[in-house]
C-alpha cells in the first residue's frame, strides 16, 4: 500500500479533484429517487401536470449531472492510474538497469518481465477502480442509508442489520485471497521463464525434436498455475453469491414490510418505491466495494512483489557522475597499466587469487576450458560484481573509485550472447551514442562487415532483425565487433566474439586490431589458441585459477596445458585451413 501512496502523491491535485467529481455525481443520483417520491406522494394527487413536468425537468438535470460528473470523474481517474503506473514501470526498468549482476541473478528475468506487466497491471486496476468505486460506492452506501432513514426508519434497520454481515465477509474472504493471488504471480514467473527460454532456443527444440517434451513441461507448469488461479478466484468470487443472497432476502423483507405499512396506511406508495430504488443503489455500492477488495486482494500481492524489486540495495556501490576522478594518489597502482588485478578472489563464482597486469596500449588473450571463469573476470572489470577480497584498478585507480557511467565509457564491449536490436544496421552500431558516421564506417571496416553492408541495396539504413536471425552466426559476430570498435573506447573486450568467425576472417580481424589500434588496449577471451598466441602476453584459466601466464612462448615451454591445446588445435585448424 505504501507503494502506491508514494506514486499516487504526485497526483494528488487530480486525486482531490476526482474525489470532487465523484461526489457530485453521486448525490445528483441519490436526489433523484428522493424527487420521485415527492412527485408521486404530494404532486400527482393534486394533477397539476405543469408541477410534475416542471420536477420531471428537475429529475433529468439530476441525472444529466451525475452523467457528466461521472465521465469526468472516470477520465481523471484513468489519467491518474495510467500516469501512476507508467512512472511505476519507468523506475522499475530504470532499477533493472542498475541492478547489480548479483541482484539481478537473485530477481531472476522472468520475475522481472512479469513484475513489470502483470503485477503492474493489478496495481493499475486497482488504482483506477478504487478512485472511481471508492468514493462513489462509500458515500451511495451512506447517503442511501441517511435519506432512506428519513423516509423510513423501519426498512432501513433492515439494511443495517445485513451492512455488518457483509462486511464481515468481505475482509474475511480478502484476508484468505491475498497470499493466495501471491502465490499465483509466482507461478506465473515460471510461466514466463519457460516461455522465454522455449522461444529464444526454438531452433535448438526442433533440430532436436523436443518440442513435444517442451510442450509437456510448458503444461505442467500452465496447468498447476490454472489450478492455483481458479483457488484463489473461487475464494474471491464467493462473496458474490453470498452478498446477493443476503441482499435478495433483504428486499423480499423490504417489498413484505413496505407493502404491509402501505397496506396499514402508515407508508406511502412513493416511499417504498423510491426506497426500492435506494435499495438497489445501496446494493449496488456494496457489490462496487466487494470488487474494490477483489483488485486490492491482486494489487496488495503484486505491489508486494514490486516493493521487493525497487527496494533492493546493490552490493555494488556506485559513486556520483560527477565524482571526483582524482583519488587520493596512494591508491594509485601506476598509470602505465591500463588493467591491474591485484590478488583478486570472488567466492561464490569460484575465482581465486587472480593477478595480472595489462600495459596501456598492449594486449591480453584468455582461455580456458568452459566455466573456468574468463567471463567472470570479464564481469568484474566492468563491475558487475565486486569481489570479495583483492583490488581492480583500471589507469592506476580501483574501478570502485569510478562512477558506473565514467568506468564502463572506457570500454567497448563483445559479449559471448550480446544482443542485436530490430533497427537499421547504422543505429546497431552507433546504439544510441551519437558516433560519428566516419567512425561507424571505420569500425565496420575495420570488423570485416563494411563489404557485406555495402553489398545491401539501403546499406547502414538495412533493417536487421530480432537478435540479428536474418545475419549468418559470423555476420553476427562482426556486426557486434563493429560496435565495440566505432566507439573509440581505451579499452576492447572480445569476449568468445570470433567461435563462429572462419580462420581467415579471424586471423584479418586480430590484424585489424594490431594495426590501426595501437593505441587500445584489448583483451581477447577465446577458446581458440590461434585467437590469442599473437597477444602480448596470455592467461591460461582451469578451475577459476590461472595455471599459466606469458607470451606464447614462454607457454609452450612453461604451461603443459597450453601445449597440448595448441598442438591439438593446431592439427585441426591445418586441416581447416587446407580445406578452406
Amino acid at each position: 500500500m505504501k507503494l502506491m501512496l508514494r506514486f499516487m502523491k504526485p497526483y494528488t491535485a487530480r486525486i482531490i479533484i476526482t474525489v470532487i467529481l465523484k461526489f457530485l455525481a453521486v448525490i445528483s443520483e441519490l436526489f433523484i429517487p428522493y424527487t420521485l417520491e415527492y412527485v408521486i406522494d404530494d404532486i400527482a394527487p393534486t394533477k397539476n401536470m405543469k408541477l410534475v413536468a416542471l420536477y420531471g425537468i428537475v429529475m433529468v438535470v439530476f441525472a444529466v449531472m451525475g452523467l457528466f460528473f461521472n465521465v469526468m470523474g472516470n477520465r481523471m481517474a484513468t489519467y491518474t492510474s495510467k500516469n501512476a503506473i507508467r512512472n511505476v514501470r519507468s523506475e522499475l526498468f530504470e532499477k533493472t538497469m542498475f541492478l547489480g549482476g548479483e541482484e539481478f541473478d537473485r530477481a531472476s528475468l522472468p520475475s522481472v518481465i512479469s513484475r513489470m506487466t502483470s503485477d503492474s497491471y493489478n496495481v493499475q486496476s486497482f488504482l483506477g477502480i478504487v478512485q472511481r468505486m471508492g468514493v462513489r460506492a462509500p458515500i451511495m452506501l451512506l447517503g442511501g442509508i441517511i435519506i432512506a432513514g428519513r423516509m423510513d426508519i423501519s426498512l432501513t434497520l433492515v439494511l443495517l442489520c445485513m451492512i455488518p454481515v457483509l462486511a464481515f465477509i468481505i475482509i474475511f474472504i480478502s484476508k484468505k485471497g491475498i497470499p493466495m493471488f501471491r502465490k499465483v504471480q509466482g507461478m506465473l514467473d515460471g510461466i514466463v521463464c519457460i516461455m522465454r527460454e522455449n522461444i529464444s532456443g526454438v531452433r535448438v527444440i526442433r533440430a532436436l525434436s523436443k518440442h513435444y517434451y517442451e510442450k509437456d513441461r510448458f503444461e505442467k507448469q500452465s496447468d498447476a498455475l490454472a489450478e492455483s488461479d481458479i483457488k484463489a478466484g473461487m475464494v474471491m468470487a464467493l462473496p458474490n453469491p453470498v452478498m446477493t443472497l443476503f441482499l435478495n432476502t433483504g428486499l423480499t423483507l423490504i417489498i413484505l414490510i413496505g407493502a404491509y405499512r402501505v397496506n396499514s396506511g402508515v407508508m406511502k406508495t412513493g416511499v417504498i418505491l423510491a426506497f426500492l430504488t435506494y435499495f438497489n443503489m445501496i446494493m449496488q455500492a456494496v457489490m462496487g466495494i466487494n470488487r474494490i477488495f477483489i483488485l486490492y486482494s491482486k494489487a496488495d500481492a503484486s505491489a508486494d512483489r514490486i516493493d521487493d524489486l525497487l527496494s533492493i540495495k546493490n552490493s555494488v556501490e556506485d559513486l556520483p557522475e560527477d565524482a571526483n576522478d582524482g583519488t587520493d594518489s596512494s591508491k594509485n597502482d601506476g598509470s602505465d597499466y591500463a588493467i591491474i588485478f591485484d590478488k583478486v578472489s570472488i567466492d561464490k563464482m569460484g575465482l581465486k587469487d587472480i593477478s595480472f597486469k595489462v600495459k596501456k596500449g598492449q594486449s591480453l588473450g584468455i582461455i580456458g576450458s568452459t566455466g573456468c571463469g574468463k567471463t567472470t573476470i570479464l564481469n568484474l572489470l566492468l563491475r558487475f560484481y565486486d569481489p570479495d577480497s583483492g583490488t581492480i584498478s583500471i589507469d592506476g585507480k580501483p574501478v570502485k573509485y569510478y562512477s558506473r557511467k565514467a568506468l564502463r565509457q572506457k570500454f567497448g564491449v563483445v559479449f559471448q550472447n550480446d544482443i542485436i536490436f530490430n533497427d537499421t544496421i547504422y543505429e546497431n552500431i552507433d546504439f544510441g551514442r551519437n558516433l560519428d558516421k566516419k567512425d561507424i564506417e571505420k569500425g565496420a571496416q575495420n570488423a570485416g562487415i563494411a563489404d557485406y553492408i555495402e553489398g545491401l541495396p539501403d546499406k547502414y539504413q538495412h533493417i536487421l532483425a530480432i537478435k540479428g536471425m536474418n545475419l549468418s552466426g559470423g555476420q553476427r559476430q562482426r556486426m557486434l565487433v563493429a560496435r565495440a570498435l566505432a566507439g573509440g573506447s581505451e579499452i576492447i573486450i572480445l569476449d568468445d566474439s570470433s567461435s563462429a568467425l572462419d580462420y581467415r576472417t579471424d586471423a584479418r580481424l586480430r590484424e585489424n586490431l594490431k594495426k590501426n589500434y595501437p593505441h587500445v588496449t584489448k583483451v581477447m577471451i577465446a577458446q581458440r589458441v590461434s585467437s590469442v598466441r599473437d597477444m602480448n602476453s596470455i592467461i591460461v584459466m582451469d578451475k577459476g585459477r590461472i595455471i599459466g601466464y606469458g607470451d606464447h612462448e614462454s607457454l609452450m615451454e612453461n604451461c603443459e596445458t597450453y601445449r597440448e591445446t595448441y598442438n591439438m588445435q593446431m592439427g585441426e585448424e591445418m586441416c581447416n585451413a587446407a580445406n578452406q
